[in-house]
């Protein structure tokens, strides 16, 4: 995976995420891969909305924000980036490219894809698997093409990656009709997350992507965990929702689909339910301390907190367990990479889990768990044969990596409907 763009290629990338009521940025000059600001603008058509905006020399700004619309953020950030005091460009013309995180691709993309008519109806497509994501992602491509005329955009999907896994994971037990009628099956996400520490990952052992099995952890408010061998994904812990798999912020994460029915039974609607599982459970229904943030559950755990104790307890048995499960799907493993806001900051748990992983020839280093991480680290013991790793994620940097890649070799961009990957099969 090349890590700069080459002079062919653009120098300047813009990365945008536009989320229902806010629109994140990151300006990239690809030469050196450097950021020369960043920032956000929220409360989109709320009351107060306002921008934060950090520029690569630390300084800050954070103002009142007079806009309703996407398109209104946009032309705001671009004011900021050229303004005489805080801006990092002589013009907008200096912006090359610009990149989008897409949260659904849907079974329509494969890979990155340079944004067209035809891929824009096609995220359209994907609104009911992400009602909450694509629209704001789709509306924030719209905004550019508006505001930078003539300037190509890139859609980056979060689930693009995990579309390497073979049927035999993505495909759920249920009447093969589901899926063919409704595509009823996992897609997977953090997609970006993960193919980005993969490839760090790779760099930082010396060794090829295409040589490693590595079990990689993203660990935030909302967690996933994937076993990727020889650079594509073999199993991915959520599902065709990012409901599934570990226990998370406010997500239960894997459950007997009967409480499901149960509930309903019960009398409880479609959207209680959903409100249930998504925004009520976790370690925030767990703990009862009403926060589902691990660090306020560590301090709760700390002062005494036994359901606080119990939510963590659950947190790290189902991220053992689901590590266990990989590495013998793998037949073995190199490395468990730890990645997110709770994987690369977290001593605590990154130490409860290793711990139990010494069966599988995994033996904590204290001393080098307990530093604080700027760059990546090795935080196992020399004489480890499966490696724990702290991976700092960049997923900004992954979309305008891909970015670049799309527009210095157009050929490679990928169809919505081709498979991109070499190891995508029916079986």
């Amino acid at each position: 995976m090349s890590g700069s763009a080459t002079l062919h290629g653009p120098k300047n990338v813009l990365v945008v995420n536009a989320g229902s009521s806010s629109l994140k940025f990151t300006m990239f000059a690809m030469a050196n891969e450097k950021v020369l600001a960043r920032g956000i603008v929220e409360r989109i058509g709320l009351s107060e909305p306002f921008l934060k905006y950090e520029r690569h020399d630390g300084k800050t700004f954070k103002e009142q924000a007079l806009v309703s619309t996407h398109e209104e953020a946009l032309k705001l950030v671009c004011a900021k980036l050229v303004d005489h005091d805080a801006g990092v460009l002589n013009s907008l013309m200096e912006v090359e490219a610009i990149g989008h995180r897409v949260v659904h691709g849907g079974e329509n993309f494969y890979d990155s894809v340079i944004v067209t008519n035809e891929v824009k109806n096609n995220i359209r497509e994907c609104f009911g698997l992400a009602p909450l994501h694509n629209p704001p992602n789709l509306g924030g491509i719209e905004a550019c093409q508006i505001v930078f005329k003539g300037i190509p955009n890139v859609a980056v999907f979060d689930t693009a990656f995990h579309h390497s896994m073979p049927a035999s994971s993505y495909l759920y037990a249920i009447p093969y009709e589901y899926y063919e009628k409704y595509g009823i099956r996992k897609y997977g996400f953090h997609g970006t997350s993960h193919k980005f520490v993969s490839y760090a990952t790779a760099s930082l052992l010396g060794a090829p992507l295409g040589e490693l099995k590595l079990i990689t952890a993203h660990l935030g408010n909302g967690a996933s965990i994937t076993a990727v061998e020889r650079g594509n994904v073999l199993d991915t812990s959520m599902g065709m929702t990012p409901l599934n798999g570990l226990v998370m912020g406010t997500r239960c994460g894997d459950i007997d689909p009967a409480v499901v029915l149960y509930l309903a039974r019960r009398g409880m609607s479609a959207d209680a339910i959903d409100k249930l599982l998504n925004q009520c459970s976790g370690l925030l229904g767990v703990s009862g301390i009403g926060s589902g943030d691990m660090r306020d559950n560590l301090a709760a755990a700390e002062a005494g907190n036994l359901q606080a104790r119990r939510a963590i307890r659950m947190f790290v048995q189902r991220l053992v367990s689901y590590i266990g499960s990989y590495y013998t799907l793998l037949n073995g493993a190199d490395a468990v990479v730890f990645t997110g806001g709770i994987g690369e900051n977290s001593a605590t748990i990154r130490e409860q889990v290793i711990l139990k992983l010494e069966c599988l020839g995994c033996y904590l280093d204290p001393v080098k768990n307990r530093q604080t991480f700027a760059a990546p680290a090795i935080i196992s013991t020399p004489e480890s044969t499966l490696k724990a790793i702290v991976m700092p994620t960049n997923e900004e940097l992954m979309i305008a990596r891909e970015t670049v890649r799309l527009l210095i070799i157009p050929s490679k961009a990928i169809s919505p409907t081709h498979c991109g990957s070499p190891s995508c099969d029916p079986t």
